[in-house]
């Protein structure tokens, strides 16, 4: 298959992650989790269930459950500061993305309940036009999306299992250009592709009083094999001096384990607390393959040696406020600490992640008793990084941030 990408995998690794949360993770998929900041795995009492835990599935009214979402992201530019000279100096573009999301609940069946979501749980891009980011960074951009049938079994009024599969689709693209040996060796990509992956999910919920929820999911790895195309080209003198033909690389979509509670106070307030860890060690390396030696010894260098990652396993910590005021309205908020998992030793332009801070609020309508909608916003402030490391990088990174805008409505059959 010729379709392009020992980028689509390199792009997958470098953008979202610049923006939403830990390493190119998107967390919130719909009104209810961007309102919650992504606090939103024990007490999910939508459609969107099916997604964040199918084991609460077994709790939504018996009826069939839709809902559909659009999430707009808009990613500030990032200034780059070189602690050596102005002329490393940069600014990332700022981008806007629309992301759509989908979820169904179907009603119970002898215990049993079926679910569907459609997602996009990571992603996005990152764009250096300056001629020093732009050298490795020129542009990475992302999709990738999450297809996941799943299905839960009510043991008690108490307990319930969920599972699911995953098929993951990734399209990416990747380019850079620029100056790679002082003074006038250049050399650039271009690059893009796609790969359909397979996965799983699981979840489990009890309920030890009508008021509480406990909750533990579990969202699996997901190697990205991505196949396809490469466009090189150098000025180095020595043949060949391109390379226009197969690639490939292997990254992780990292697994994700959560585990939370809410509790219910006076029937009006639901709190939650969550804790995730999201296995980012397995990204170990970035190491593009050809079918054959690319010949040319800067292309070689630049494109075809082993690059070290080792980033880190994370931990995010989040809480968030569900208010039924019994009118129609409900109200919404939440707060994170979200932890980035690239170590310093091999932060470069394609992904200049950090620690944020994640703030959220939401409202949900109800229309009728079939109709709701919602909006929510987030903002995402990522912490200001200074690095000085062998991989090109000695300055520092700020201004940072996203804002995401979720819409969505739900409806009952």
């Amino acid at each position: 298959m010729n379709k392009t990408i020992g980028a689509a995998g390199l792009i997958l690794l470098a953008t979202a992650g610049s923006a939403i949360a830990s390493g190119y993770r998107i967390p919130e998929q719909s009104v209810n989790s961007t309102a919650r900041a992504g606090g939103y795995a024990a007490y999910t009492p939508s459609a969107d269930a099916s997604y964040y835990n199918p084991a609460n599935m077994s709790w939504l009214e018996n009826r069939t459950h839709l809902e559909v979402d659009a999430t707009w992201i808009h990613l500030t530019g990032i200034e780059y500061t070189d602690n050596r000279t102005p002329l490393y100096n940069g600014e990332s573009e700022s981008e806007n993305f629309l992301v759509p999301t989908f979820f169904a609940v179907s009603p119970e069946y002898k215990n049993f309940r079926a679910g569907f979501s459609v997602t996009a749980p990571a992603g996005l891009s990152k764009q250096w036009q300056n001629p020093y980011p732009r050298t490795s960074a020129e542009e990475f951009s992302l999709k990738v999306f999450d297809i996941n049938p799943s299905v839960s079994y009510k043991f008690c009024d108490n307990f319930s299992v969920g599972a699911g599969v995953r098929a993951i689709y990734a399209d990416g693209k990747v380019k850079s250009s620029g100056v790679v040996r002082p003074p006038s060796i250049t050399a650039s990509r271009d690059m893009d592709g796609d790969t359909w992956e397979a996965g799983y999910n699981l979840a489990l919920s009890a309920r030890p009083t009508e008021k509480m929820n406990v909750a533990l999911t579990y969202r699996s790895k997901v190697d990205l094999g991505v196949e396809g195309n490469a466009n090189l080209a150098t000025n180095l003198p020595v043949a060949p001096r391109t390379y226009n033909g197969d690639t490939g690389v292997e990254i992780p979509l990292p697994a994700i384990l959560a585990v939370a509670v809410s509790y219910t106070f006076f029937e009006q307030l639901t709190v939650e607390l969550e804790y995730d860890r999201t296995y980012w060690s397995d990204y170990e390396n970035l190491d593009f393959t050809y079918p054959r030696p690319l010949g040319n010894p800067i292309l070689t260098a630049a494109f075809d040696t082993s690059k070290p990652k080792k980033w880190t396993d994370t931990d995010a910590w989040r809480i968030s406020v569900t208010y039924d005021l019994k009118n129609n309205w409900t109200l919404m908020a939440g707060f994170a600490i979200d932890e980035n998992p690239v170590p310093d030793a091999t932060l470069g332009f394609e992904l200049p992640d950090s620690d944020a801070l994640l703030y959220s609020v939401g409202v949900r309508y109800k229309v009728n008793k079939n109709l709701e909608l919602g909006a929510a916003y987030l903002y995402d402030d990522k912490e200001s990084r200074d690095v000085s490391n062998a991989a090109g990088i000695n300055g520092s990174f700020d201004d940072a941030a996203a804002h995401l805008v979720t819409i969505g409505l739900t409806y009952k059959l």
